[in-house]
């Protein structure tokens, strides 16, 4: 279930926005967003995995609230990044 390091690389190259980024929201977003649809696909198969639920609904929370502060701090990476994930805001 945890991210392949190769995927998680490719995702934090694909939303990074100087060199050495990794802890922008945009890339902490994008890593939330891939766990939470891996564990959306566990949970399609696995339904009374009431533990990873529970990380699941984490998750989704932690991302709630990066996506309000970047929408806050600038509206234009905020549309970029909902845009890009294909997620609504």
């Amino acid at each position: 279930m945890p991210l392949t390091t190769t995927a998680k690389a490719q995702i934090i190259k694909t939303f990074k926005q100087s060199k050495n980024d990794t802890g922008s929201p945009e890339v902490q977003i994008a890593l939330l967003t891939a766990r939470i649809n891996s564990l959306t696909e566990h949970l399609k198969i696995h339904k009374h995995d009431f533990h990873t639920r529970f990380g699941l609904t984490n998750m989704v929370s932690q991302r709630r609230r990066l996506m309000r502060y970047l929408k806050g701090k600038d509206i234009h990476r905020y549309q970029s990044v909902i845009k890009a994930l294909d997620i609504r805001g």
